[in-house]
């Protein structure tokens, strides 16, 4: 595990620079144009790179010969958008700061799922790795915790433009500490009889791959079934999950606390930190069905939320749902490390991310246009979304049993094939 320190500060740091961004951006540009219009107009163009540059740089950076480089040169350039969004915003034409907010958003996906498909490298296969995970997973909610208190409250104490500036030192915080990892290529689990060290055993280490092409991890996710059926469970699931912000908020004034929206989200991101480093850290139990019970809890906590009465006990049910989400992460890393294919495992965990925030853009403008519905019923369509997504997940993930014959050379997907056989990677 030498590095999973750093690594770990690391995409802390970064992550807390992405999650901090909706709020500041939005805050920033209300202060200084008045209008949280042009706040929100840069925030999409902030995002909408993603789900085109996910393939991307996942192909960039499975080719790249100096993956050091290119890993902290994609969070340099974040930051450097960030920064550059602080002094523009406001200040400069319209159409430069939207070029600004393209340029940052295309280096997101090398901050969510690019940053997590370095873990593999960096931990050997096995228990410890999902643990690994787990804490991969930790970083996400903390950040989601942290990030909006401390904009929230650099603006309220004076302005939005120290939080941004906050946002950019965290991610030049990430670039330094990325630069002193190690790249390796993903390690494998410890032999016990000393096969997998000689290379014999299912670990050892297995020729270099041609280049793969950009459609290659799109193949992956749709033709290795247990990743056709956690992409696409999360993605329904983000749907609902892009929503929540904005219900929230309807919700806390419906109940009489028109400033409380911010509680029930707080109390949510709280509840899934819990959850990833209680529930996520469970390696004993098959990611599949850890996601698929994730997924069913939250979805079933914010369902009976939409019945809450009082922001107090809407707030306890959202922090229940919170937990339940939690372990949600953990499961889809592991699944992602343990079916992608070498060659394309970057491409698999960036697009994975970059379907997600997709997903949730999608929804959150849904429930623009829904918006005058009664916030319970928003709510329960939430819990209907999410509920369906784990319905899916089993669907999907359903197979029958494969012949005897058949399992051992279904056990190892090939390095160099995003079409091989899907299998469990850890010996």
């Amino acid at each position: 595990m030498h590095g999973f320190g750093r690594y770990l500060a690391a995409a802390l740091a970064a992550r807390f620079a992405s999650e901090g961004m909706s709020l500041a951006v939005v805050l920033l540009a209300l202060e200084r144009t008045g209008s949280a219009a042009h706040g929100a107009f840069v925030l999409t163009a902030w995002l909408a790179p993603h789900i085109l540059a996910a393939p991307l740089a996942g192909v960039a950076a499975s080719r790249t010969r100096r993956p050091r480089l290119f890993h902290v040169g994609a969070l340099a350039g974040f930051t450097c958008a960030v920064a550059a969004l602080s002094v523009l915003l406001g200040r400069a034409p319209a159409p430069l700061v939207l070029a600004v907010a393209l340029l940052g958003g295309s280096c997101g996906p090398m901050v969510t799922g690019g940053m997590s498909s370095l873990v593999a490298g960096l931990v050997p296969a096995g228990a410890g790795r999902d643990r690994a995970y787990a804490w991969d997973a930790s970083t996400y909610n903390g950040a989601a915790v942290t990030a909006p208190a401390v904009v929230g409250l650099a603006a309220a104490l004076g302005s939005a433009a120290p939080a941004m500036a906050a946002l950019a030192l965290a991610g030049a915080l990430a670039a330094a500490l990325a630069a002193t990892l190690p790249y390796a290529a993903p390690q494998p689990a410890p032999a016990a009889n000393g096969g997998a060290a000689a290379g014999t055993g299912p670990g050892a280490a297995r020729p270099s791959a041609p280049p793969v092409g950009l459609g290659a991890g799109l193949a992956a996710l749709w033709r290795i079934r247990e990743l056709r059926a956690i992409t696409s469970a999360t993605t329904l699931a983000f749907v609902g999950i892009g929503t929540l912000t904005t219900t929230s908020v309807l919700l806390a004034s419906s109940l009489g606390s028109p400033g409380a929206g911010g509680v029930l989200m707080t109390a949510f991101a709280v509840g899934a930190l819990a959850g990833s480093l209680t529930l996520g850290r469970i390696t004993a139990l098959e990611p599949g069905r850890l996601a698929r019970w994730a997924m069913a809890g939250t979805g079933a906590a914010l369902a009976v939320a939409a019945f809450a009465p009082s922001v107090t006990l809407a707030a306890a049910l959202f922090a229940a749902a919170g937990v339940c989400d939690g372990p949600l992460l953990t499961a889809t890393l592991r699944i992602r490390s343990e079916y992608a294919p070498d060659a394309v495992r970057t491409q698999v965990f960036t697009l994975g991310a970059g379907l997600k925030l997709t997903a949730a853009s999608v929804g959150a403008a849904l429930v623009g246009f829904a918006a005058a519905a009664p916030p319970q019923a928003l709510l329960a369509g939430i819990s209907v979304l999410i509920l369906a997504a784990a319905l899916l997940h089993a669907l999907v993930a359903r197979q029958a049993p494969a012949p005897a014959g058949a399992a051992a050379a279904a056990t190892e997907p090939s390095g160099g094939s995003a079409t091989a056989p899907a299998g469990r990677r850890t010996p």
